[in-house]
């Protein structure tokens, strides 16, 4: 394809319409209205854990608040710079890292720990996970465990015993 074709379809496709919509989004709410929302979305979202219910949708979010989903979508995409589903991600995941990290919760297996934090299968988790630390969950539980220092002490009996 030439170049002048490109622009054409360029053009005949609106391909630079993501960028308008990105400036329409700081129109379309006012500052303080902004800032309002916001925190409302880290009040029901963060504080009451909404994030865990996987059928929590921005639909719902913005049922409760009174408000639209473009609403939602652009306080979302302006505050925290990224959309509605990534932002919820962000809270499952920081919670599963905690989890994957705590003695309490060291028998739980992947699938406990997604259902726990609110993903609706294993595969988005792990894809979420993997997104947001560069590591699937497995890996970073590994990661973990053998930085801690029992961790090391059993490590250093186990191989005593094999030399034996």
């Amino acid at each position: 394809m030439n170049s002048s074709n490109l622009t054409m379809n360029m053009a005949k496709y609106n391909i630079t319409e993501k960028k308008e919509k990105k400036a329409a989004y700081r129109s379309l709410v006012s500052p303080k209205f902004m800032d309002e929302l916001k925190e409302k979305i880290l009040g029901i979202i963060l504080i009451q854990k909404k994030y865990k219910d996987k059928g929590y949708s921005a639909k719902q979010l913005a049922e409760d608040l009174g408000t639209n989903t473009r609403y939602i979508s652009a306080v979302v995409n302006v505050k925290f710079h990224m959309n509605y589903t990534s932002f919820v991600n962000k809270y499952r995941i920081e919670e599963a890292m905690a989890l994957l990290v705590d003695k309490r919760y060291q028998d739980l297996n992947m699938e406990d720990v997604s259902d726990m934090v609110g993903f609706s299968n294993r595969q988005s988790f792990y894809a979420a996970f993997y997104k947001f630390n560069g590591v699937t969950p497995r890996q970073y539980k590994m990661n973990h465990l053998e930085q801690h220092p029992l961790f090391k002490e059993n490590k250093k009996k186990t191989r005593a015993k094999q030399n034996h």
